[in-house]
């Protein structure tokens, strides 16, 4: 229960700081808005895996992530859904889960961008924010390189929703 109470304070805290950059810039700068909506995303995701009042040491960015793609367009929302759970409700690896929906939204965004959803953007700013999301995307795969590495060997720690302490069937033939 104090998981889930952080994880939706982590997606919070990055949906209301895209929701605030919206509110104050949709009317001046509505040509821009998804890339100003992504930089203060990536703010809100460095500040979680970097904040200064922790030495620089957070987390992984992911749940701050949920809520950029939560708050981003409504596209990346379905997209970012499935690209979690399916993986994960198959494999129970939240870091597979999460790995994915970073490289299956970073084709997204590029495809999105190059037929049209930002139509009002011009191509210099849609490179913009697909350097900016490759960097975040970078990010993310180099906070996993741990998780990257156990996925690798097969032995990533496998999470249950439904079951407390449920030992993985595999390990039980072991």
């Amino acid at each position: 229960k104090a998981g889930l109470i952080v994880f939706a304070g982590d997606v919070l805290k990055c949906m209301i700081a895209v929701w605030i950059t919206t509110l104050i810039f949709k009317g001046s700068h509505a040509d821009e808005i998804y890339l100003l909506k992504l930089y203060t995303a990536a703010g809100a995701i460095l500040g979680h895996n970097y904040p200064f009042y922790m030495n620089f040491k957070g987390g992984k960015g992911i749940a701050a992530t949920a809520g950029m793609v939560l708050s981003f367009h409504p596209y990346f929302i379905i997209t970012g859904v499935l690209l979690f759970f399916i993986p994960f409700f198959t494999t129970h690896l939240v870091s597979l889960g999460s790995l994915l929906v970073y490289a299956g939204l970073m084709i997204q965004l590029v495809i999105c961008g190059q037929t049209g959803l930002f139509a009002e953007m011009t191509q210099g700013e849609l490179i913009e924010m697909y350097v900016v999301f490759a960097c975040l995307t970078v990010l993310a795969f180099w906070k996993h390189r741990e998780n990257i590495k156990r996925l690798i060997h097969g032995n990533e720690r496998k999470t249950y929703l439904f079951h407390k302490n449920k030992v993985d069937v595999d390990e039980k033939k072991a």
